[in-house]
């Protein structure tokens, strides 16, 4: 194949260096002279469609800019664009006469008519990769059904792994661009290779990847992609000069080209990484030119790179620059009209709802409550319309933080309410989450042990035809033609190995993810099980009119509580974090019954607590149902000893002991309806429990047990290894 660029009559007249221009670009088959239709045309990876009408394909581009024309039936087109002049690709040795070729050798009529379509069923799974996974998977296996050019089926497989990336199932993504890139190498695909990896922090093999690629010849785009992976690689493990190495020399050479979007792209990853650093004001310098630059692009580029600028600002305690920033997006979001509905499973679209919870949020930081309620309310008010159930229920608690600081308990008390219920609503959603996660998984696995399964008929397919043609030779080249078809089963064995090998590896990482999901769900039962135990302590002041007490309690209790849901997302917290937060609880508890118990709380001196950690909220019921369940009912002073000591240098012994009146006792003084209903809190503790032990071998151990032989005391020893 050959480039003609065929001069345009007309000039446009403009500054080649600002300006972008449009440019017409036929791409057609060298002996018809027919267009071809269905190539990919990209200008710095913006994607080109063929213009019916015009009969071409219409590109903006600036001069530098390269041009990149790929299709499964020929080899991968560059051209560096020198002015708006027409642009001609002629295409010599087009897929026809391999079409023709495989036709003279098969002796099925079916395999013609699937060549004919191959490309319609190509351009089909790409349409349906953002909208149906199911159908655009299906299309990729018919693209793979009797097909015998190598060419294609690399488009076929590559395709496939695209479908796979998008819908984030990483591992099956990589071995796809692996196996398109075995049957055709192509620097696009290896580059789709090492994102992939990336994706699945297999960084040591996606460094490998790009390392290999800097030693072909790359375009200028693929050199700063490249360079800006290795960067991101960097930056992942925490090697902030090489990464800024990277980043400025993948800058150099996107300003030279004109490359727009990646300038802005890596001024801003510049800034990360002077952020990372500490180096305040090199970020902000960087930040700056990031917001001017996506400023000029769109609005939704505008709204992205703000975002990430208003996030440091405020871990950057720069909280008037946030506020500012984000009242700025504020204005933008309501302009935006270029979100897409299948777009569900692209990098996160900026809402008012988040917006507007954030600068409520960075107001509270400022301490000006005041005017962080409207703008809670209405991150609120749109959460709740648009269904964002998560940023609905964290602008909720925030809102009754912020009514409980300033005084107003009643707003307070309704807005925790209506938190609870929202908590409630995330459990069951997070439920049907893992469901689906399930059915999803399920539809996957299927779909590529199909195409995993044609992939070895392909094979025999093959076989047959080579056997056709071998069986035209002289009798002598039997023993060869056998050779061939033991190969083959070997082949199609070993391709069976690894399948199973691959299912073990997804179900093996769907059970850690299905743990993971389970273990947020209880955290998020966990906190409304103690809170409204915890509520009932203000409740008993409020009803007694002792309003002094009941501020005091509620100021502590607010404390308490920012403790907590700080750390309700975390598996493990270190201990000495949840000696600070039983410490509190346990006052709390002691000045609504001073005159039922007395309390110590005594840790080891020669502990190092900085090596041990332990789930949130783990200690906490125990504590709980010795005050409620054994110290509460005794008619005398009682007392409640907790005792962290040193078992051995990798395990701690926490001991929680009570003189109350025992678990036997307590059982037979609840209610017929508190008889009924099972302990949530315990139940969901032993989950926990169960779950992370599984996870994290055997690392927890409780034991129960009554102080006296007539029932009355209960002990409870908890052992902790260290992670």
């Amino acid at each position: 194949m050959f480039l003609f660029v065929a001069v345009s009559a007309q000039e446009i007249g403009v500054d080649y260096q600002t300006n972008t221009f449009s440019i017409k670009v036929k791409v057609e088959d060298k002996n018809t002279g027919n267009s071809i239709k269905n190539a990919e045309v990209f200008v710095n990876e913006k994607q080109f469609y063929y213009h019916q009408i015009r009969g071409c394909y219409i590109v903006k581009a600036r001069v530098g800019n390269e041009l990149r024309v790929t299709h499964p039936d020929f080899e991968t087109i560059y051209y560096t664009i020198q002015s708006n002049e027409e642009i001609k690709i002629l295409v010599e040795g087009f897929s026809a006469d391999k079409v023709s070729t495989i036709r003279k050798y098969s002796r099925s009529k079916s395999v013609s008519k699937e060549l004919d379509f191959y490309h319609q069923y190509l351009d089909s799974a790409k349409f349906y990769k953002k909208k149906d996974i199911d159908k655009s998977l299906s299309f990729v296996e018919k693209s793979l059904k009797n097909n015998q050019i190598k060419q294609r089926n690399a488009a076929s497989y590559k395709t496939l792994a695209d479908v796979y990336l998008y819908w984030k199932q990483y591992d099956l993504a990589v071995n796809n661009y692996k196996l398109s890139n075995q049957i055709r190498e192509s620097n696009t695909t290896k580059i789709a290779l090492a994102n992939a990896q990336f994706l699945l922090k297999d960084y040591t093999a996606n460094k490998q990847t790009y390392l290999d690629l800097l030693e072909k010849n790359l375009s200028n785009y693929e050199k700063i992609i490249v360079l800006e992976g290795l960067g991101d690689i960097d930056f992942a493990v925490k090697k902030y000069n090489a990464a800024k190495d990277n980043y400025k020399q993948a800058l150099a050479i996107a300003k030279e080209n004109l490359v727009t979007p990646k300038i802005t792209d890596l001024n801003s990853k510049l800034a990360t990484v002077f952020a990372s650093e500490g180096n305040i004001t090199q970020a902000n310098i960087q930040y700056k030119n990031s917001l001017d630059l996506a400023a000029k692009e769109n609005v939704s580029r505008a709204l992205k790179e703000e975002e990430k600028v208003a996030d440091y600002y405020n871990k950057s305690n720069q909280f008037d620059d946030e506020i500012k920033l984000r009242k700025e997006s504020l204005v933008k979001a309501a302009q935006n009209k270029t979100i897409k509905k299948e777009d569900v499973l692209e990098p996160k679209i900026i809402t008012s709802q988040e917006i507007n919870y954030k600068i409520g949020n960075a107001y509270i930081l400022k301490e000006d409550y005041k005017k962080a309620i409207p703008f809670l309310e209405k991150s609120i008010k749109d959460a709740d319309f648009k269904k964002d159930i998560i940023i609905e229920k964290d602008a909720t608690r925030k809102l009754s933080e912020v009514y409980a600081t300033v005084g107003a308990y009643d707003k307070a008390l309704k807005s925790y309410q209506d938190y609870v219920k929202l908590v409630d609503e995330s459990y069951l959603q997070k439920e049907q989450e893992i469901q689906q996660v399930k059915r999803f998984s399920k539809k996957i696995s299927d779909n590529q042990n199909r195409i995993s399964s044609l992939d070895k008929d392909k094979e025999l397919a093959e076989s047959k035809i080579n056997l056709a043609y071998v069986d035209q030779k002289l009798s002598e080249e039997s023993n060869q033609r056998q050779r061939l078809i033991i190969y083959s089963l070997v082949g199609g064995f070993l391709l069976m190995i690894l399948l199973a090998y691959f299912m073990f590896r997804n179900i093996k990482q769907q059970k850690i993810a299905n743990n993971l999901l389970a273990l947020k769900s209880m955290r998020s039962q966990m906190n409304p099980h103690f809170i409204f135990n915890a509520l009932n302590s203000v409740n008993s002041f409020i009803a007694v009119n002792d309003e002094r007490n009941a501020n005091r309690y509620l100021s502590e209790f607010s404390a308490l509580m920012r403790s907590v849901l700080e750390n309700s997302d975390e598996d493990f917290i270190p201990l000495t974090k949840e000696i600070e937060l039983l410490t509190l609880y346990v006052k709390l508890e002691h000045n609504r019954f001073k005159d039922k118990f007395n309390y110590t709380i005594s840790v080891d001196e020669n502990i190092n607590l900085e090596q041990f950690s332990i789930p949130p909220m783990l200690l906490q019921p125990y504590i709980e149902n010795a005050i409620w369940h054994g110290l509460r009912y005794r008619k005398e002073m009682g007392n409640l000893d907790i005792s962290i000591t040193k078992k051995n240098d990798e395990t701690v012994s926490v001991i929680i002991v009570d003189d109350g009146i025992g678990r036997k006792k307590s059982q037979e003084l609840k209610t017929n309806n508190q008889l009924k209903q099972k302990s949530k809190g315990m139940s969901t503790i032993k989950n926990r429990i169960a779950i992370l032990n599984d996870m994290y071998k055997d690392s927890i151990s409780v034991k129960v047990a009554d102080v006296l032989e007539n029932g009355e005391g209960t002990k409870v020893e908890l052992l902790l290894k260290k992670k």
